[in-house]
């Protein structure tokens, strides 16, 4: 009996997954309210149902209560902060909420079925920052100053970056991490925002020359930090990040060229100055002669994501501890082994939407340091996403990238949580200009009622 429940709950979790993607893209087919509203209660509903499927299913491998009261504290955590979030970002973009809540249950979900501590401690990180981020829309709102202290943030995220060398403690090769109270924590998840706000800050007031190399000189010294800690994967979302901000704060096509020559120069120095970079990129370009050595991690991945298939081998039914790791950096593995290819490509669809509403939230903002902020928050993410999935893919050697709001750790989901109520702050602030909102909140409320009944 648990055998076909199990085989049957494959296909019912991808079918439900599905029809979320596929309304993930129809919000932008849309045109009133009352008809994206539906999409998004459409999309809460599968969520739920999706995540009680697969709680289910953990509880029926596992036969224990730890589940349920995982299953409870999840569901809390969902219900919770879903009503406290749309009421701290009032106006909020809910297509952006729910595929943030997606991917954050879905990594609950690969995370419990891989160890319960990791679901449990992953649980609290999230919850942390969801809480801190309530925050977000006052500070947004309340404070002109963040567009003001261009240099104050490259000297906050240049002195936190260094910690590392003080105090900074060694994992997987890579001294980019610092212990505090028994807590590690990577600086370099958390210095990208304040890179993005002094990027954006310079770059929005000035777009001369000497001050562009001034402004790439400042970003060079982060790379350059990131590269001596070992910390390939961040140092390449840094340099890419700042080259698309610069190409799109001075549109000329010649600075975006520079930067990709300087990037080629720059791997073929790191390839000759580093081993482990050179073992990645034999393991990429020729792992199975490699199979037990150097390449054993990317084959197994490959493994994992072969056997699972087009619809997976179930929840619980494959082998992903099998792949180093693969908690954090092959996370994508583990889902394309149990839960299939296609809910992996329906992840990274759900990823994509993401993209494209943080793009077009950048592009209507009319400040032009918050138009600068959102897209380089939006390549920060995505690029991201690439480099992980690309690694466990063997599209690219693997950079140990954790994959947004699913792989395990705190420094990455509490970034990543920040990045989306961020943009999610700009939405509510442009939403509000646009709408000429006041300080009469019974002026607001007539101007709202009349905005409904011109879209019914």
């Amino acid at each position: 009996m648990e055998f076909i429940i199990a085989e049957l709950s494959r296909y019912i979790i991808i079918m439900l997954f599905a029809v979320y993607t596929f309304y993930g893209f129809r919000v932008f087919m849309k045109r009133t309210t009352e008809g994206k509203e539906r999409v998004f209660r459409a999309q809460r509903t599968l969520i739920f149902l999706m995540h009680l499927l697969c709680s289910a299913i953990l509880l029926m491998e596992n036969k224990s209560m730890q589940y349920v009261l995982l299953w409870f504290l999840e569901l809390l955590f969902y219900f919770v902060f879903v009503k406290i979030y749309q009421k701290a970002y009032k106006g909020l973009s809910k297509l952006i909420l729910n595929n943030m809540m997606v991917c954050l249950l879905i990594g609950f979900i690969i995370l419990g079925r891989l160890s319960y501590n990791y679901a449990i401690r992953q649980l609290f990180m999230a919850a942390l920052a969801m809480g801190l981020c309530l925050l977000v829309p006052l500070f947004i709102e309340r404070f002109t100053i963040w567009e003001k202290i261009g240099w104050q943030y490259a000297a906050a995220g240049i002195l936190f970056l260094l910690l590392v060398f003080v105090i900074g403690v060694e994992k997987y090769g890579a001294r980019n991490w610092i212990s505090l109270g028994g807590i590690a924590i990577q600086p370099s998840e958390f210095v990208k925002i304040l890179y993005v706000f002094f990027i954006a800050s310079l770059l929005s007031k000035t777009t001369r020359f000497k001050d562009v190399v001034v402004i790439t000189a400042i970003a060079a010294v982060h790379v350059v930090i990131l590269v001596v800690e070992k910390d390939l994967g961040a140092a390449l979302i840094y340099f890419v990040t700042y080259l698309m901000m610069l190409y799109v704060a001075t549109m000329k096509v010649w600075y975006l060229l520079a930067g990709v020559g300087a990037g080629a120069a720059a791997s073929v120095v790191a390839y000759n100055l580093f081993s482990h970079v050179r073992v990645r990129v034999m393991a990429w370009s020729d792992p199975w002669p490699h199979i037990d050595s150097e390449a054993y991690q990317i084959c197994h991945s490959l493994f994992a994501i072969g056997t699972g298939g087009l619809f997976g081998m179930g929840l619980g039914q494959g082998l992903p501890k099998s792949v180093p790791v693969v908690e954090s950096d092959f996370i994508f593995s583990a889902i394309s082994e149990e839960l299939g290819v296609i809910f992996a490509i329906c992840l990274l669809f759900v990823y994509i939407s993401s993209f494209i509403m943080f793009v077009n939230i950048a592009m209507k903002m009319k400040k032009r340091f918050y138009k600068l902020t959102a897209f380089g928050l939006s390549v920060v993410f995505i690029f991201q996403v690439f480099l992980c999935v690309g690694g466990a893919t063997k599209f690219i050697p693997s950079t140990g990238v954790t994959l947004p709001l699913i792989s395990y750790g705190g420094s990455s989901v509490m970034t990543t949580i920040i990045i989306f109520s961020i943009i999610q702050g700009m939405y509510v602030l442009n939403g509000r200009e646009e709408d000429g909102l006041n300080e009469n909140p019974q002026e607001n409320d007539r101007q709202r009622r009349t905005r409904r009944r011109r879209n019914s």
